[in-house]
């Protein structure tokens, strides 16, 4: 190897540790950064030519990769929409609310931005699978990310339910005389969310038998407005002598007397004066031969009432959205101050063959190369994607004493071959000398 060629190599030896300390100097950076990977310097030989008696050697070769498939550690966060995935998959993400340009990132920083978007600390906006009402992904392709949409929080409207079931828990006085009558009020909403009142009078006909009937409904802000018709009652309740509840028989408009399950007795509205569709509801009275539902117990009072009184149903108003939940599925639910809950969006997770083949764009968004393979998108928990871990940040895959080590190599690596230049200059300046 002659003198300049000991410079070249000595000069090759300062770009590749210049390019491992600009590795580092970027690590180091990023030691906080939200789903940062870092990168590392994989130094090559350079050989220029090689014979079976000497070698011509030209230095080394420094060339920076990303460790994408690294897992960072998982850490807790405060913000529920904050996520982490654990496994190997990436969060799909877009540059704008419509029409953006998809990328994959580990940074699942998120919270809802102004206009009810979901975006990350980098701006993107977290795509996802629409639900349909019943929770299915309502794309009918669900491979391409064509089929996903940004998700928004704020565009969720609650949705009115009609009581379609009713229980009632109460105890009605064994020591009440015969033909004494009691009533109680439930509340009934109809499809379109309206809330009405039912008026309902117990009636004692017999020892250890009542008979229930049901007024027609009216507003419940206004008890002298009809709203429907209601059917399926008289209802004629027997129990057991240690009071519990026994059997159940119904009639109906033609007088026809059927013995019914008192835990599923059918009854229904129909009419409504608001517009809504007719309503069938299913009221659970309790178990026969149980005391889960009524009972027939003495009052103990002079003037005995029914006690215990618990009416429970299923319907709702239109209620407004209160907050959002993700689980490690990566379904999303809205919840209301109705107390509906209700899906709405799933997470995908990409996968890829080779993940250390992306591109990246930023220190944490990635896109799809040659090298990396096509995506594939999954539901959370499908083979290698992962679990999404809601409420969770994955932290920066760096380590800071691992860089200060390699900074020290690449400082004393940096300082010999700039040595190995000086040495060589003086050599140059002695050759010189000797011609004078």
């Amino acid at each position: 190897m002659s003198i300049t060629s000991a410079m070249y190599s000595a000069t090759s030896g300062l770009t590749a540790q210049s390019k491992a300390l600009a590795s580092i100097s970027s690590n180091i950076a990023n030691s906080s950064t939200t789903g940062f990977k870092g990168t590392v310097t994989n130094f090559t030989s350079y050989i220029n030519k090689t014979t079976t008696v000497d070698e011509q050697v030209g230095g080394v070769i420094a060339t920076n990769s990303r460790s994408v498939s690294r897992q960072g550690e998982i850490q807790s966060s405060a913000t529920t929409t904050n996520m982490a995935v654990n496994g190997d998959g990436f969060f799909v993400v877009s540059d704008k609310a419509s029409n953006g340009e998809v990328a994959f990132t580990r940074n699942g920083s998120f919270s809802t931005n102004s206009a009810g978007y979901l975006t990350n600390s980098e701006g993107n906006y977290l795509e996802g699978w629409k639900l349909a009402d019943d929770g299915t992904i309502s794309a009918s392709n669900k491979t391409s990310t064509d089929s996903l949409e940004a998700i928004n929080l704020t565009s969720i409207k609650g949705t009115p339910k009609a009581t379609s079931t009713l229980g009632l828990e109460a105890n009605l006085p064994s020591d009440a005389e015969a033909t004494d009558s009691f009533t109680s009020d439930v509340e009934l909403f109809d499809a379109l969310g309206n809330s009405n009142s039912v008026t309902m009078t117990w009636t004692k006909t017999a020892d250890n038998t009542w008979s229930v009937s049901a007024a027609n409904p009216t507003k419940s802000s206004d008890s002298t407005v009809t709203t429907g018709t209601i059917s399926g009652f008289p209802i004629t309740v027997s129990f057991n002598t240690d009071g519990s509840l026994a059997s159940a028989t119904q009639t109906d408009s033609s007088g026809t007397v059927t013995t019914v399950d008192p835990s599923a007795i059918s009854f229904s509205v129909t009419g409504w004066t608001t517009g809504a569709s007719d309503s069938a509801v299913t009221m659970d009275l309790g178990t026969a031969d149980g005391t889960d539902g009524l009972t027939q117990y003495a009052s103990g009072d002079d003037d005995p009432d029914i006690g215990d009184w618990t009416s429970t149903q299923n319907g709702y108003a239109p209620g407004s959205l209160t907050g959002t939940t993700i689980d490690e599925s990566g379904i999303v639910r809205a919840t209301f101050d109705n107390g509906e809950t209700r899906a709405i969006y799933q997470i995908p997770i990409a996968t890829f063959a080779n993940a250390d083949g992306l591109d990246s764009e930023t220190g944490s968004t990635f896109t799809q190369t040659y090298e990396s393979g096509n995506y594939q998108l999954r539901t959370a928990g499908d083979g290698k994607a992962g679990s999404i871990e809601a409420g969770s940040l994955e932290s920066s895959t760096v380590e800071l004493t691992d860089e200060f080590t390699r900074m020290i190599t690449a400082q004393q690596a940096y300082s010999a071959a700039s040595k190995v230049v000086t040495t060589a200059q003086d050599m140059l300046d002695t050759l010189i000398a000797m011609k004078r």
